[in-house]
């Protein structure tokens, strides 16, 4: 069976409230990914930040195999690029079986489950209460 040429492969990642949707299609020209129509280099300031988001390909070895188009929203920066990662790595998934194990042994595979806590009633935040006075 013929591939289109148009063909792409996708990922959602979740982290805390930040949610990013990770297509890739494969490339000739190299490895490019756009973040919300922005260069990677461009879109996150560190080099921390933008390790993170090609860790998955770098991991596979498929820097300059794929270009990555990443639609992503809510959330702060470091909850972003960890959501473009796990899309990232899903995708990658989906297009060989063979990196499952890679991703997996990486943790990059894994919807980190932390969220911030609700405020509780009578609580100022969701754990400090107001002072107590005795009289």
């Amino acid at each position: 069976m013929a591939k289109k040429a148009d063909q792409y492969y996708e990922g959602i990642g979740r982290r805390k409230s930040a949610v990013a949707r990770v297509r890739i299609v494969e490339s000739t020209k190299g490895n490019e990914i756009l973040v919300n129509t922005k260069k990677n280099d461009e879109f996150f300031d560190t080099e921390e930040l933008r390790a993170t988001v090609k860790a998955p390909m770098t991991a596979t070895g498929t820097e300059k195999k794929f270009s990555v188009s990443v639609s992503v929203k809510g959330g702060g920066i470091r909850g972003q690029a960890e959501a473009i990662q796990l899309g990232l790595s899903r995708a990658l998934v989906k297009f060989d079986e063979d990196f499952q194990k890679i991703l997996r042994d990486l943790d990059y595979l894994k919807r980190d489950p932390r969220r911030k806590e609700r405020k509780k009633p009578g609580l100022k935040k969701a754990r400090k209460s107001p002072q107590w006075s005795k009289r």
